[in-house]
């Protein structure tokens, strides 16, 4: 796959397309053929079922050597219907338009009618996370490759389908990837840059499950704005067994990022590296109204019943907190969603790396606007001149790799300067990650750490809902 330069003439294709019908056998190895195609640049994406407004974010930008015609594959609904609108906005946009040409077919035998047609060789998901794992199966069984979005498994049964799916990918020589869009947030990659200073920032503390080493912490909101316009939520969104609860949802980001910079290019073997010590879960509750704001649907869909209480508030259980040890580092995840963000304010996040000699935080409050800053705040006791000489001298390294960081000292700490032109954005992000993709299937493999990274990654949520659930319901939030 994707290895060395094919040219295929107009026989040649009829003749494999001929030959593809025979026997799976052959069939498999035409999917191989054609996936093997992107290294020549020719990329073709299908869209499967696009229920989440992250698949058109990756479509907000055009690629190198990506055709611009896209299969969209999905049942007839508002889901899809809202997924072709973002695209049509970015390829009718007055500065930058795209390009894109979107080949939709939709049917109940979607699926069927993607894997008979193969019209592509990368499959992208970002939609109903109760479907989504036996999608990435049936993609990679069919010798496609596949771009997904977060989360690619929601409970223990889906993690053990992903497991088998990583093991198909491997067997088909495809590419299984997800979408990790924080790794490209700049002050998230300074801190981890900064934690690869052992003059700056010593080495990461154990600590211990009451005061852990590293806690990250991220708020969301049901009600926001993506590209300019109010998100429209499907109603499956606020069901747990479709979405997933939060604490396997938006945490896989949380727990992606623990594992990228505290372990960076380390394999983590989920069976002899994670030790889950606590979870907890809770509710956000809705109001008919506050749902119908967001969903623009007139009452609740009858699989939300289960999920109704008093007053007909909606109990949403999308937060969630896992205390874990990675390698033996304690280590604290959580998440919270709110219905919508004060004003001038949006998603935040929180993020602490300890140190030996200093702690890397990141705070994104009201006292920075709102906007992730990064602070570098030495240990107690620390020779504040003596530090202050080495964390200069160690700039230069993160001025080679960032042009124009700095820092700025403010009482015992100093604030880490980034250029604006740095925060591009949660949206560009999908982009950058998507180019990452290319490359590695321009490569023809990924990183040895990637793959059990990954399954380590929803070992870790899936184990810690199911710990959650025995522990029991916690108090929800209004």
């Amino acid at each position: 796959m994707l290895k060395g330069t094919f040219t295929f003439t107009l026989q040649a294709l009829l003749l494999s397309l001929m030959v593809s019908c025979s026997t799976k056998t052959q069939e498999a190895d035409t999917a191989h053929d054609k996936a093997a195609a992107t290294s020549s640049g020719d990329i073709k994406l299908m869209i499967l079922d696009p229920g989440h407004f992250h698949a058109a974010l990756v479509q907000k930008t055009m690629y190198e050597n990506v055709d611009s015609v896209v299969h969209v594959y999905a049942p007839a609904g508002d889901d899809v219907q809202g997924y072709l609108s973002i695209v049509e906005s970015y390829n009718t946009r007055p500065e930058n338009p795209t390009a894109w040409k979107q080949v939709v077919y939709t049917g109940e035998d979607y699926l069927r009618k993607m894997l008979a047609e193969k019209p592509g060789n990368v499959v992208v998901l970002a939609g109903n996370n109760q479907k989504k794992t036996e999608y990435i199966k049936t993609s990679v069984d069919a010798g496609l490759n596949v771009l997904a979005d977060k989360p690619m498994a929601i409970d223990t049964e889906s993690f053990e389908l992903l497991k088998e799916a990583f093991a198909s990918a491997k067997e088909n020589d495809v590419l299984l990837y997800d979408i990790m869009t924080e790794r490209y947030e700049i002050t998230t990659m300074l801190q981890r840059e900064l934690s690869m200073l052992p003059e700056v920032f010593g080495t990461l503390q154990k600590g211990t499950p009451a005061d852990p080493a590293i806690t990250k912490e991220s708020v969301h909101h049901f009600f926001k704005y993506v590209s300019g316009m109010p998100l429209k939520r499907p109603a499956w969104f606020f069901d747990v067994t479709q979405e997933g609860e939060g604490i396997v949802d938006v945490t896989t980001h949380l727990v992606d990022l623990v594992q990228w910079e505290c372990f960076p290019e380390q394999v983590i073997d989920y069976e002899q590296d994670i030790n889950i010590t606590g979870a907890r879960r809770w509710a956000t509750e809705l109001t008919p109204d506050k749902f119908r704001q967001v969903t623009k649907t007139a009452a609740y869909p009858a699989y939300l019943t289960k999920d109704m209480g008093k007053d007909s508030l909606l109990a949403v259980y999308s937060n969630g907190e896992i205390n874990y040890q990675i390698k033996g580092v304690n280590a604290k995840v959580s998440v919270i969603w709110n219905y919508q963000a004060p004003e001038g304010a949006g998603d935040t996040h929180f993020s602490m790396m300890k140190g030996t000699k200093a702690n890397l935080v990141i705070r994104q409050g009201k006292e920075q606007n709102y906007k992730p800053q990064l602070f570098i705040e030495p240990a107690r006791g620390t020779d504040m001149s003596a530090f202050e000489k080495a964390l200069k001298a160690n700039l230069a390294t993160i001025q080679q790799k960032y042009p124009g960081v700095d820092v700025q000292k403010s009482g015992n700490a100093w604030t880490v300067v980034v250029p604006e032109s740095y925060h591009n954005g949660h949206e560009a992000h999908f982009g950058q990650v998507t180019e990452k993709y290319l490359q590695y299937l321009a490569e023809g493999k990924m990183p040895d750490w990637e793959v059990p990274n990954m399954i380590a990654k929803y070992y870790t949520t899936t184990k810690a809902l199911e710990i959650a659930k025995q522990t029991g319901n916690q108090a929800s939030r209004k």
